[in-house]
């Protein structure tokens, strides 16, 4: 029984996966992804543009202070990585930063585009669907910046793996599977399902959703990979990366939504069918 379910489960990631690719690249999506992008370019622009030098100053001051440099470069000697030495304190300021632009794309993402993506997708492929409001935009913003909160917080406790490069992907790919699979299926299902079913359907596809989490995490880490690269190369490209991979996070997350939006309703839809089926005979 375990085995039939998990299928169905995984078939409909499958399903809900190719609605979302060919609804990514529509004129619609498209246009959509401007207001978050917009807000976070905007955003992150002027802090990274007021901000970043006095960042900079201020860990350079703090590392020499705390005779930090000493013990960094001995470490990063040790495993091999001592040419990194030189640009520890521009490494320190993406570390601290990475976490917070992530969390306000997946803000403005809740906000501004969820609302739009539940519509779309629900007239167009679920308009029988009845709409039972179990969520509000306050229960949204909540669920956003509490679970980013915590995101960033283990987000730092993991920074010593990118050492191991291959280890850290993963376990920032799990980092994502666990933030997106709370945020976004609660926007996914906030106007369709009633509170009793968003908690009985996060209960009972919590496997599904948190493998398109992983999936959505793999590619969200490569953002920050572009951004770190290009900290090493040269201080001068630090902003423009910086807002490159905003793009590039606004739309994973774009993708993500809609991926979310089609399994939850799909599941939604499912769950109700299954309700409403008569009972079986003695």
């Amino acid at each position: 029984m375990f085995g039939v379910a998990a299928n169905v489960a995984m078939s409909g990631v499958g399903t809900a996966y190719r609605r979302a690719l060919r609804a990514q690249f529509s004129r619609r999506m498209i246009f959509l992804s401007g207001a978050p992008l917009a807000l976070s370019l905007l955003l992150w622009g002027a802090l990274l543009w007021t901000g970043l030098q006095p960042l900079l100053d201020w860990l350079h001051a703090a590392f020499v202070q705390y005779d930090m440099f000493q013990s960094t470069g001995s470490m990063l000697a040790m495993l091999g990585l001592g040419v990194l030495k030189v640009m520890v304190v521009p490494l320190v300021a993406i570390a601290l930063l990475l976490p917070l632009m992530i969390g306000s794309a997946l803000l403005f993402m809740g906000m501004i585009a969820m609302p739009v993506i539940e519509r779309h997708v629900g007239l167009n492929h679920y308009p029988a669907l009845a709409k039972k409001q179990g969520g509000s935009f306050l229960g949204s913003v909540a669920v956003n910046l509490g679970s980013t909160a915590v995101f960033a917080v283990l987000w730092l406790f993991t920074l010593p793996l990118y050492a191991l490069p291959p280890v850290a992907w993963l376990v920032q790919a799990c980092l994502w599977a666990w933030v997106t699979s709370r945020v976004m299926s609660y926007d996914a299902l906030a106007a369709h399902a009633s509170s009793q079913e968003r908690r009985e359907l996060m209960r009972r596809h919590r496997g599904a959703l948190l493998a398109i989490g992983f999936a959505s995490g793999l590619a969200g880490a490569l953002p920050g990979i572009v951004w770190m690269g290009g900290a090493l190369l040269s201080i001068v490209l630090f902003p423009f990366l910086a807002m490159l991979s905003l793009w590039l996070y606004v739309m994973i997350f774009l993708f993500a939504g809609l991926w979310f939006q089609y399994y939850c309703l799909g599941a939604l839809e499912d769950l109700r069918s299954t309700e409403l089926a008569p009972a079986a005979p003695p």
